[in-house]
């Protein structure tokens, strides 16, 4: 019997343990989603004419399709519509509705048998592909059952409508469904699966929403008890009491501190460490800048691509990024170029057949299979530079050799920009970071991706999430080895080459401090995780951060690593983080 095994009776108290994602304390009934859409039966036979009934296939795929896009224009963030969008892009994928209407034609079968058979088969194959395609597969079933509740007249599964607050439960979260989430009245994320990387973490953090993942027995639970939820320890209690009260309030009370943030990064003494913002869109930048970002530590130009079956024009891409620039005159706004592949395909530019595209075409590596996309963003960030004051940086995703990384600066020097850099995803890039800065100006440190490929280990899976911690004394290992050779580089050329972070690692309170300790210069996050950030850095000076971060890069396992910085960081329980 697992350790979390619950007591569903009325009053009976139970104390349930995940990985927490998003830090927050709140007590709210708990709501089960809605039950999954219900598999047609096998061999369920055509009723009437077979051309009839695959219009009404194409019909209501492409009804799924232009009822995600429509809920992507009202998304509450640049990154739920991207969630959206991609699944928009699924919904209308040609290829799954040809497939299910040779099974209508050929085989006889009703058309919601015949989408449910072709998208299982779809799913199939992706979850046997390991990696981000595994993930993706989850993404299919979720458009297999909208497009059969829409053939059905069914209201498409998803989150429970309710007026009064109240904690979501699920097995996992499907993109579409945390993407219109309404943190007025789902104050609380807990799943069953999913890992620290899962969209459903991801836009929690976003939201601001509290989370936690990995719950063992939450789905035990029953709907509507009262249950308490912290999301910076991953502690779920049912029937919860007067201490569990009291730490709700005074997450409150530590919240009002928290919001008199005055966007500016410093240790106790005196050391700058500027909190940038990661952001996708215009209007992510102003509320960003609102939120007292210093800058834009990562622009995900994703958004301009997603939803589109071709590329967009030079033009239309540079609109898009002054946007974003106008909202930072005269300060840094940092370019990550398009991060296509794994988890992000687009249909006219990446392979969706590859085995393991994960460790694909991905990232700068399209330009291998398209080149001329990579030159045309480029030239339109010029573009949009030039109507700018902001100080534009750019840098290529998915670099792993000195000879990328060169040719990439000259890619950018071509495109009259004048200062680019590379992420830091992979160990490679990690570990000749030296060689790499004498050719760049910069480096970013994706700690997203270089967790799972430092840990082998699928970010996506909640079975793996500890050793998809960055908290991983071999991931802190990789991102020293960065800024060490970024010191090396600066003293060899002179100049200052700088590290920044950009991955999730950087809204930690607590690794952030270690991460200033390892070398980092500046940190880059939601927009929600800045004033935390601030409040936790005020706290320490730069001899104590360096001393903690190397009481974690010695330590033997992530919790140990975390858990010995964490409780040498009184701050952290006084603000509940």
């Amino acid at each position: 019997m697992s350790e979390n095994t619950v007591k569903t009776e009325a009053g009976a108290r139970d104390e349930l343990h995940g990985v927490g994602v998003s830090p927050g304390r709140v007590i709210a009934p708990l709501v089960h989603m809605a039950p999954a859409v219900s598999e047609p039966p096998e061999g369920d036979p055509l009723e009437g004419d077979p051309e009839a009934a695959t219009d009404r296939l194409k019909a209501a795929a492409l009804a799924v399709k232009a009822g995600l896009k429509e809920r992507a224009a009202r998304a509450r963030s640049e990154s739920a519509a991207e969630v959206l969008k991609a699944t928009a892009l699924m919904a209308g994928d040609k290829a799954l509705v040809k497939n299910a209407g040779k099974l209508v034609t050929e085989q006889g079968l009703s058309p919601e048998r015949a989408l449910w058979q072709a998208a299982t088969a779809y799913a199939d194959q992706m979850r046997a592909m390991g990696g981000y395609m595994a993930e993706r597969a989850a993404d299919i079933e979720d458009v297999r059952a909208r497009i059969v509740a829409e053939l059905r007249g069914e209201d498409a599964p998803g989150v429970p409508q309710r007026r009064e607050p109240f904690v979501l439960a699920a097995e996992d979260l499907a993109p579409a469904d945390t993407a219109v989430l309404d943190p007025d009245v789902v104050i609380a994320l807990v799943t069953q699966s999913g890992g620290p990387q899962s969209h459903t973490a991801i836009l929690a953090r976003n939201l601001g929403l509290p989370a936690v993942v990995a719950v063992d027995g939450v789905l035990d639970v029953a709907g509507g008890a009262s249950v308490f939820v912290d999301g910076a320890t991953g502690t779920v209690v049912v029937a919860p009491g007067d201490a569990e009260r009291d730490a709700v309030l005074a997450w409150q009370r530590a919240s009002e501190q928290l919001a008199s943030f005055d966007g500016g990064g410093v240790l106790s003494d005196g050391t700058a460490v500027p909190l940038l913002a990661n952001v996708g869109t215009g209007d992510d930048a102003r509320a960003a800048a609102e939120a007292g970002a210093e800058g834009v530590g990562l622009l995900r130009t994703e958004f301009c691509f997603l939803g589109r079956d071709s590329e967009p024009t030079v033009d239309e891409q540079a609109d898009a990024y002054a946007e974003v620039f106008e909202a930072f005159p005269g300060r840094k706004v940092v370019v990550r170029t398009l991060d296509a592949g794994a988890d992000k395909p687009l249909p006219f530019l990446t392979d969706a057949t590859e085995p393991n595209p994960a460790l694909g075409v991905r990232g700068y590596r399209t330009d291998w299979t398209t080149p001329g996309v990579l030159e045309r963003q480029l030239e339109a960030i010029g573009v949009a530079q030039q109507r700018s004051t902001a100080e534009v940086w750019v840098m290529a995703p998915m670099i792993a050799t000195v000879e990328e990384a060169a040719r990439f600066h000259d890619l950018v020097v071509a495109a009259g920009l004048r200062v680019g850099g590379v992420m830091v995803e992979t160990p490679a890039a990690a570990i000749t970071a030296e060689q790499i800065l004498e050719r760049v100006d910069f480096v970013s440190l994706g700690t997203n991706d270089l967790t799972q490929y430092t840990m082998a280990a699928d970010r996506m899976l909640g079975s793996l999430a500890e050793l998809n911690s960055p908290w991983q004394p071999a991931v802190l290992r990789m991102i020293r080895a960065t800024a060490q050779g970024a010191a090396a580089a600066t003293e060899l050329g002179g100049a200052h080459k700088h590290v920044g972070v950009c991955g999730e690692a950087a809204a930690d309170p607590a690794l952030a401090v270690v991460l200033v300790g390892l070398g980092v210069d500046t940190l880059s996050m939601s927009p929600r995780s800045l004033a935390a950030v601030a409040a936790v850095l005020r706290g320490v000076d730069l001899a104590e951060a360096r001393r903690l971060a190397e009481l974690a890069v010695h330590a033997t396992s992530a919790h140990e690593a975390k858990d010995t910085v964490r409780a040498q960081l009184p701050v952290l329980a006084e603000l509940g983080l």
